[in-house]
């Protein structure tokens, strides 16, 4: 048996031996060679096959990703397209209404700076108007002041432009004394004559009777110190008219522009 076995081994060792020179004489034909080349393309298309397959599943994943993040973008577009078309649609309602709001108010603007410029002017006269009825009553004043003090000074000399006062009949002809005597001078005179004509114009009861006065030359003192207590209240209250109407123009000046600067 031990023979029988060894007989068998090297037999199956020849037979491997000779099969696998069979085959390497095989591979070394042409034909070996083609099938060979055949395998191996088989194997590199199979295996680009499987590669490019995968290629194609992961750029169809995301194509469809794609698809889906697109198709959301453009939901949320039209969403926000709708949101400005509204909010466009507000703005230019809004916008109209401002335009209505800025053509009023220009309007109310060209009415107060027309009423500013009217009320400046006419604050502008009555200053002017003030201003010379002022200065021409602190002259009367003025020329009243020493007209009095300079009676009051011949009436204590006693002197002969007393005796002619005592022979005037009137105002005016007390004053052409004063004039001629060159204790006042014409123009001084005179105004005090044409305030006297005046007041006895106005026919203010409280007022002196300025045009005639009786022959005492006390009397004609009186008449002058009336007349100037006159002066001083017309003064006073001519500057207590011009305080108010100042205050009540600056007030109105004050809202004119006020409302101007607001308004723009």
């Amino acid at each position: 048996k031990m023979v029988m076995m060894s007989r068998l081994m090297v037999v199956a060792a020849l037979a491997a031996t000779a099969l696998a020179e069979m085959l390497r004489q095989e591979q070394a034909s042409p034909i070996g060679k083609a099938l060979q080349l055949l395998g191996d393309m088989q194997t590199k298309i199979v295996q680009e096959g499987e590669a490019a397959h995968k290629v194609y599943g992961e750029f169809s994943e995301w194509c469809e990703a794609s698809s889906k993040n697109f198709m959301h973008e453009i939901k949320t577009g039209k969403a926000e397209v709708a949101e400005l078309e509204a909010a466009i649609a507000e703005k230019e309602a809004t916008l109209g209404s401002l335009a209505a709001k800025i053509q009023k108010l220009a309007g109310e603007i060209q009415v107060d700076e027309a009423d500013l410029k009217s009320a400046t002017d006419i604050r502008a006269k009555e200053q002017s108007v003030f201003e010379a009825s002022e200065k021409e009553l602190i002259e009367v004043v003025d020329t009243l002041q020493r007209a009095v003090g300079i009676l009051e000074r011949e009436l204590k000399k006693g002197g002969a432009s007393m005796l002619q006062l005592k022979g005037a009949t009137n105002l005016a002809q007390a004053m052409g004394v004063l004039v001629h005597a060159a204790m006042l001078s014409t123009a001084d005179g005179s105004r005090i004559a044409a305030l006297a004509q005046t007041s006895s114009d106005d026919g203010d009861a409280g007022a002196p009777a300025g045009a005639v006065y009786e022959s005492h030359s006390g009397d004609i003192v009186q008449t002058m110190t009336g007349l100037l207590e006159e002066a001083e209240g017309q003064l006073e209250e001519i500057r207590s008219t011009e305080t108010k109407d100042l205050h009540a123009f600056q007030m109105m000046e004050q809202g004119l522009q006020d409302e101007i600067k607001f308004a723009n």
